[in-house]
Formats: structure tokens, sequence, C-alpha cells
């Protein structure tokens, strides 16, 4: 006969064994609530596109809807901060890119995250090429024109940005230090604000994603002077490159991706970095993303260990280039 001492003890061992099986359960059944996904720039906004296009899928695979929530401020690192501080529980999640988990480190000497130690890699979602471009009346013709009148009128011309450290002041930084010129920087609360402005006429220049740039540049209401890759973009062939154009040495493409906040189980991380890649690999959304001028990340290219490498290789890219700017 069992004693009473033995029968706890069994009991005890039963509701262990429960308890082991109960955390694989909850993580099999995440998410069972609306998903936050900060976008750390104003609606309309490169960064603000992709995100909806990619979660809009994401949502229908998780069984739960993405709500996106725009918060503007900083270059993005206001919002970044926001997510790095957030509950590690996979319901507040954050669209990062090359501004804000790369180019914030030199930059923002006082910056209240940090990309490699405060995230969870998640997915990367879509390579975003820069262009230069302009004001649709600014007077020079080509890119080696441009260079020429930049050169020369470097205290009057301006270019917008969407605040430092976004993708376009770090962009821009990179190409006005090749020219050897400081023109005056507008910062706008993202590069949709910053899109209007150009289209409007009211600034001169900006170096801005692909994304942004394909409708305005179709329909004619700024100039395109060139694009930062080694090639040509399919969305984009009357654009040529900017070793085409005479100015090799600028080269740069952002990207985007998501990350969550530093502890997230792997469990979480792999359900949605899985979500993610069904996403990219739907037939309409690939569409969508490669009709606005993005590259579509390899199947290699899409795992949170390549996205940690990405950050981490970024880092020490843009370190150099942008340290003196801070």
């Amino acid at each position: 006969m069992m004693s009473i001492r033995s029968l706890a003890g069994a009991c005890l061992s039963a509701f262990a064994a429960l308890g082991a099986f109960a955390v694989p359960a909850s993580a099999q059944t995440y998410p069972t609530r609306t998903i936050t996904m900060i976008v750390p720039f104003a609606a309309g906004g490169p960064t603000d596109v992709i995100s909806r296009i990619v979660t809009a899928h994401m949502a229908q695979t998780l069984g739960q809807s993405i709500v996106i929530e725009n918060v503007v401020g900083a270059g993005g690192t206001t919002a970044t901060t926001r997510a790095a501080r957030a509950a590690n529980d996979g319901y507040t999640l954050v669209t990062g890119h090359m501004g804000t988990h790369a180019a914030s480190v030199p930059l923002y000497p006082k910056l209240a995250y940090h990309p490699e130690k405060d995230f969870e890699p998640v997915a990367l979602l879509a390579g975003t090429p820069i262009l230069i471009l302009a004001r649709k009346d600014f007077p020079p013709k080509d890119l080696k024109e441009f260079v020429a009148y930049v050169k020369a009128n470097a205290e009057k011309v301006n270019a917008a940005h969407a605040g430092i450290g976004s993708v376009s002041h770090a962009s821009c930084e990179l190409l006005n230090s090749i020219l050897d010129v400081k023109p005056v920087g507008v910062p706008f609360n993202g590069t949709g604000p910053a899109m209007n402005a150009l289209v409007a006429g009211q600034v001169d220049y900006m170096c801005d994603q692909i994304v942004n740039a394909v409708p305005q540049i179709n329909a004619g209401t700024i100039k395109a002077y060139a694009i930062a890759t080694p090639e040509r973009n399919p969305s984009l062939p009357n654009v040529p490159t900017t070793a085409e154009a005479g100015l090799p040495a600028f080269q740069a493409q952002a990207w985007n991706a998501i990350f969550a906040p530093k502890g997230t189980s792997p469990a979480i991380i792999a359900t949605l970095n899985a979500a993610a890649i069904k996403a990219l690999n739907d037939e309409n959304v690939r569409k969508r993303l490669l009709e606005l001028g993005s590259v579509i990340p390899a199947p290699a290219n899409r795992t949170p260990e390549a996205l940690a490498t990405l950050v981490k290789n970024e880092i020490a890219k843009w370190t150099p280039v942008l340290k003196p700017a801070s």
C-alpha cells in the first residue's frame, strides 16, 4: 500500500509533468489576440507600405489581426525604443530598417537601445534600393550636372530627410561625404511627408528608398538622377545606375525587417518567421513588392540568424560613415 507521503510525491510529480506540457501547448496557441506592429515613421512611407503589404498576409496565416501603429520621431528611434521596452510576449513587434537598427548606433551616442542586444530578429522582409531624387524643376538635367550644381551651390541647396538616423538621412550623408558638401538638411517626420515636400517643390533633393519614389517618378512629379545599385531596377528601367551616370562610389540599399523585444520565446519567433516567409512566397505579395521596386530576400536570408548577421554587418558598415555626423 502506498503511504501518504508517497502518494503526495506521486501527485506532485504528476502536476509537474502537466506543467512541463503546458509551455509547448501555450506556445502552439500563439497568437490568441491582436498583434501590434510598430512602424517608426509616418503612414505612406516605404517602411509603412512594406509593413502593411506583408503583415496583411501574415495576419491571415496567424489567424489574428496585426494592427499597424505609426510612431514618428527622432529618425525612427522613438518608436524603436518603445518597442524595445515592450513586453516580450510576441504581441508588440517593430518593423526596423537600416536607419533604426544600424545608422542609429553611430548617430545617437545616448541611444536608449542597442539593435543587437535589445531585440530578437524575426525576418528580413525586403531590400529597398536608394535613388538620388530632386524636385521636378531642379536645374541639373543629369547626375553629372547635379554633382557640379550641388558642389557650386552647397550653401544654398537643401536636402530633405526623415530625421537624423533615418535611411534618407544616412544615405544622403554618404552621398554628401562623397561630394564633400554640407547642404542644409530639412527633417520631416517620415519619408512620406518629405516626399510630399519634394513634389511640392519646397525642398531641392533627397535620397530615398525606391518604394516611396516609383509612383512619383512615373507620374513625372519629381526627377530621378540615378539608382545606387550595380544594376538597373525593373520597375524603373529608364533610371541609370550611379555607375552609369558617373558616380560609381555611391552605392546604397536599405532594408526592412521585423524585430521582437529581447527575450521573446524561440517558439514565438519561429511562428512569426514562418508567417513572414509564407507571405514572401505568396504570389500577390511578391507582385506588389516587386512593382514598388523592392528586392525580395533569397530564402537563405530570411532566417532570424541571417537577420542578426545583417544587423551586425550594417552597424560595422555605417559607423565610420556616420560617426563624423553625430
